[in-house]
């Protein structure tokens, strides 16, 4: 391949590719309590948990190629609307691979990623914030990539109780689960009184499953007890699930983007939360249901997985994005 061609698809590489991290940490997360719950002996979470670590690296490694010789597409990205909230997922991706690691039995690794993750995931959301606070934005730019900022407080105490005092991962939980709540309203108002979102961001609606679940997940062990506030999560969690499986036939129709990837990580996390809710409850209903959900989030991933790989090998992924 030419060497223009290389730099031309350096220049665009698109930070909105991280997700397909977070979509596969949290799928090797997925069959690691696979594994525990159905007594599988074939090492299926850590095999995705090292892939996904490979692939991690290689995408940070290749945006930092990009900050180092096109800063100014960087900034670009970050000035965006849009992709400026996909920045945040570099720090949830450390802080998911932190989960997996620690589940996996690795705990010195997994507090070295919670400890990069952790503060790093503080100072892109506070820096995002500002920019929330202090730019004009129009309610039409609203959509669900809002969600992903918030979402990384409530991963930190997933970890975070191993690695650190209580009232840390506290801290970070009542910061997500309130600016979710906040957002939950604002994306409620968008959605309802003006006009549809773009057919690109259409499966960002599934990121609408993430917070609810992780914030179960979090919860739960922060507290240990499956309290109201508990259920209300997890229900609030498997309800979206449901809203948005009447909603099936019009993801059918929404031709790839690289936002296919918002498919992925809430899956994982509403599969994640079935299985907690069946080691708490007892309900074999749960496992049942975890189950199916890991049969159904493997094969979108899957799906997801490929059709990623068959448009980058068409040259359709590094190209300007408008």
């Amino acid at each position: 391949m030419p060497n223009d061609v290389h730099e031309s698809r350096l220049r665009h590489f698109p930070i909105t590719l991280m997700p397909s991290v977070m979509g596969l940490a949290g799928l090797a997360i997925v069959y690691l309590k696979f594994q525990h719950f159905f007594a599988v002996d074939l090492p299926l979470g850590q095999t995705i948990l090292y892939v996904t670590s490979g692939w991690f690296v290689f995408v940070m490694a290749t945006y930092g190629l990009k900050l180092a010789k096109y800063p100014a597409e960087v900034k670009r990205d970050f000035l965006h609307p849009i992709r400026i909230n996909f920045f945040a997922a570099i720090s949830i991706c450390f802080l998911l691979l932190s989960i997996g690691y620690l589940e996996s039995g690795y705990p010195a690794l997994a507090k070295v990623l919670w400890l990069i993750g952790t503060p790093l995931h503080l100072l892109i959301l506070l820096l995002i914030l500002y920019r929330w606070f202090h730019r004009p934005h129009h309610i039409g730019g609203f959509n669900p990539a809002w969600f992903i900022p918030v979402v990384g407080p409530i991963l930190v105490p997933v970890a975070g109780v191993e690695f650190a005092h209580p009232e840390i991962s506290w801290f970070f939980f009542a910061t997500g689960l309130m600016y979710w709540l906040v957002l939950l309203c604002i994306f409620m108002n968008r959605i309802v009184f003006h006009d549809p979102m773009p057919e690109k961001l259409v499966p960002t609606l599934f990121i609408l499953i993430a917070p609810p679940a992780v914030g179960f997940i979090a919860y739960m062990k922060l507290t240990g007890n499956l309290d109201p506030f508990a259920r209300v999560l997890f229900y609030f969690g498997l309800f979206t699930g449901l809203m948005l499986l009447t909603m099936v036939d019009r993801f059918r129709r929404v031709p790839y983007f690289v936002s296919w990837w918002g498919y992925t990580f809430p899956l994982d996390a509403f599969t994640i939360s079935l299985f907690l809710m069946y080691k708490v409850s007892h309900l074999v209903l749960f496992k049942q249901a975890a189950l199916v959900m890991t049969v159904v989030t493997t094969l979108t991933i899957l799906v997801v997985l490929v059709k990623t790989l068959v448009v980058a090998a068409r040259h359709g992924i590094c190209v300007p994005e408008d």
